[in-house]
């Protein structure tokens, strides 16, 4: 199925609005402290060497410098917890539409509203790729709730791709554009395979997170005949939903899916945060899967 709905500027503001107000009373009363206590910065951080002067540490002294100077010198460093957080959004067709109250990207953008508010709160820097099969849009990191609420109205408003998805040129985009470490959420149904060896690449040099969506087509319902078309190709095909058959064969392929996409996230060493579409509006949708998240990095060690 396919997303036709062009809202106007009128209602897309309403939209933003609405997921302001949802997002801030999730990341102020339900998931307070959650997002600081998986997500942290690099804590101490080398700033300059100057010469030793009394009261300093021992254990700080330069000695690479102190030999050549012939006196002694220190290193000093700063308390270093900034952090820049990016959202890398597939904007591809296959993100529109579907059988839930809200389309793939309707969710994503209300994720990334919760997360990029948190990051927000913890005085982070913000940013969005967002990406079919080439760089769609990139919003450059910045601070401030002004600037994360910019980012929603685009995760809502910039306008789909019929094109086979590809995150490899926003990932290389990161790459280029991002040199410390920087926490990346890469928001997507995942259900092309171009992604894998650039997921890997990426997870070498940044905290890479799967933010997969997980829409309530997966399990086919029992409709009867159903045309059903690719939306990121030109094929229908009528689709007996009601055959038993036709239901086993679908369900095994989705399993086949997931069981191969769940072994790359592993293979690129990446987290997953799982967000099934739900087929009935509420916090609690968005809330539950990044509560679970949270809990999960809290119990295995947030990543260095």
């Amino acid at each position: 199925m396919t997303d036709d709905r062009d809202p106007d500027l009128a209602e897309l503001l309403a939209e933003v609005r609405r997921i302001d107000v949802m997002s801030r009373r999730l990341v102020t009363d339900v998931m307070a402290g959650g997002y600081l206590s998986v997500f942290r910065g690099a804590g101490i951080e080398f700033d300059e060497v100057r010469e030793y002067a009394e009261g300093d540490d021992p254990r700080s002294v330069d000695w690479s410098v102190t030999a050549r100077m012939g006196r002694p010198f220190v290193k000093t460093y700063v308390d270093e917890r900034e952090q820049t957080v990016l959202f890398l959004l597939d904007l591809s067709a296959s993100m529109t539409g579907g059988f839930g109250a809200w389309s793939s990207r309707q969710t994503a953008a209300r994720v990334c509203a919760c997360l990029a508010l948190a990051a927000a709160r913890n005085d982070d820097k913000v940013g969005l790729v967002a990406f079919s099969d080439g760089v769609d849009r990139f919003v450059p990191p910045k601070k401030g709730v002004g600037h994360v609420l910019r980012i929603v109205r685009d995760c809502l408003a910039l306008p789909g791709r019929e094109a086979r998805t590809d995150p490899t040129p926003a990932l290389e985009l990161v790459a280029r554009a991002v040199r410390r470490r920087a926490v990346v959420f890469v928001v997507s149904d995942f259900l092309a395979g171009a992604w894998r060896t650039s997921l890997t690449l990426a997870a070498r040099r940044h905290d890479v997170v799967a933010v997969r969506m997980l829409p309530p087509e997966l399990e086919l319902p029992d409709l009867g005949l159903v045309r059903l078309r690719d939306p990121e190709g030109a094929t229908a095909t009528l689709v007996d939903t009601g055959a038993p058959a036709v239901r086993a064969a679908y369900a095994a392929r989705v399993a086949a899916w997931r069981e191969a996409t769940d072994a790359a996230f592993v293979r690129a060493k990446v987290d997953v945060l799982d967000v099934p579409v739900p087929r009935t509006p509420g916090p609690e949708a968005i809330a539950g899967p990044i509560l679970s998240f949270f809990r999960m990095r809290e119990l295995r060690g947030a990543k260095r």
